[in-house]
């Protein structure tokens, strides 16, 4: 009789970095693409929620995945990320992590293993080599005492930013063979810092159409910005917030008509779109309002990856993970991922802009971030979304 053991897939983001230049068609943007697309069929069920995912994050754990599979299991990975893991991820990872970058940068990854359980020699030398992956091995058979192991780790590598990621209600203790984790925090520092004095409540129009009084951020300063139009002639701004060290920015996205659901804009957007918005904008001295917000979501991925065609490694019969291991067969039970991101007015210690003579000299135009919008942290020099999502309500 062949036993089919699940295990789990669990991602951990807070934000992330910074490296070499790479061709503008990297495979990383491929992956970000791939949660790009994960993104979409999760607003589709979740149209009014705060989401924040990692792209980066999801691209990593498939890779991961895509170095145990085999057989159709592994086609159908290939096939809905379009490229194989090999020597440009490993080199995206280190970029990522460098000690050159000025914002703090913490990509890890692991594979807890039951005790006992033996995996192919290549897989681990292989995850070790591209994604520094540790491995650590946990007694499943007592679930509380695994998922203390798990969160503990994933707690210690976000900074505290994410505790209880697991449960121990998800653990079989009979069954559970494998948990893959990869953690992902960024901390970053505004190029031109948000004085605190500046932040006041305004009114935030929600998706549901209530107003909110929440603290928004402002300043005038020079900031890259534009606009555009869906093939279906909906208009859009955009805004690049860059971090201090430059490599990495924050890029903001709205409707410019307040009728325009969010909605609309999110089936249109790819890392294409977001590499137009990148040589089309323009510097202008604009007056920025933006909530100052806290967003956590944790997600199951499932139903997004099977919706986009990988189905295979979920099924207990189909499911072919050999290079993994070839003395048990194995299937993914779950995969979870839990994001957080907060946005303040911090930044660097101070800023080229004098606020005081730009607003003497003119009425400058303002970018107001009043009602729903996309965010996403991008890594310029790969073009790489590490982090994005859509807030409904700051």
């Amino acid at each position: 009789m062949n036993w089919h053991f699940p295990f789990f897939l669990l991602t951990t983001v807070t934000l992330p970095s910074l490296g070499s230049q790479f061709n503008p068609l990297s495979l990383e943007e491929l992956g970000s693409d791939t949660g790009i697309q994960v993104f979409n069929q999760i607003v589709k069920s979740r149209p009014h929620d705060n989401i924040v995912v990692s792209p980066h994050g999801i691209a990593s754990v498939l890779g991961m995945l895509q170095l145990g599979a085999d057989g159709r299991t592994k086609k159908q990975l290939t096939t809905v990320m379009r490229y194989g893991v090999g020597k440009v991820l490993k080199k995206i990872n280190k970029a990522i992590i460098s000690k050159k970058n000025k914002d703090v940068v913490t990509v890890a990854n692991a594979v807890f293993v039951k005790n006992g359980f033996k995996m192919e020699v290549p897989f681990v030398t292989r995850n070790k080599d591209v994604f520094q992956c540790e491995v650590r091995n946990v007694n499943f058979e007592d679930p509380v005492s695994a998922c203390d192991s798990i969160n503990t780790w994933v707690k210690n590598e976000t900074r505290g930013m994410i505790d209880n990621l697991l449960s121990p209600d998800l653990i079989d203790g009979m069954f559970t063979r494998l948990v893959l984790v990869n953690a992902v925090y960024f901390k970053g520092l505004w190029k031109s810092r948000f004085q605190p004095e500046s932040t006041k409540k305004r009114t935030f129009v929600a998706a549901d159409g209530k107003s909110y009084q929440v603290p928004m951020l402002a300043q005038l300063s020079l900031f890259r910005c534009g606009s555009t139009s869906t093939p279906n002639d909906l208009w859009y701004n955009f805004i690049e917030l860059p971090y201090h060290g430059e490599s990495i920015s924050m890029l903001i996205a709205l409707p410019t008509e307040s009728s325009t659901p969010l909605s609309a804009l999110i089936p249109h957007i790819s890392t294409k779109t977001i590499d137009s918005w990148m040589s089309t904008m323009v510097p202008k001295r604009v007056q920025v309002v933006l909530p100052k917000f806290t967003a956590v979501a944790q997600t199951d991925l499932k139903e997004p990856l099977k919706a986009l065609g990988i189905t295979e490694m979920f099924d207990p019969s189909k499911a072919n993970f050999a290079k993994i291991t070839r003395s048990e067969n194995l299937h993914v039970s779950q995969i979870l991922q839990k994001a957080k991101i907060e946005v303040s007015e911090d930044g660097t210690k101070a800023s080229a802009a004098t606020t005081a003579i730009l607003i003497a000299r003119s009425s400058p135009p303002w970018f107001i971030v009043d009602r729903p919008f996309l965010f996403f942290i991008r890594h310029n020099p790969t073009g790489a979304v590490l982090f994005m999502g859509q807030i409904n309500k700051p």
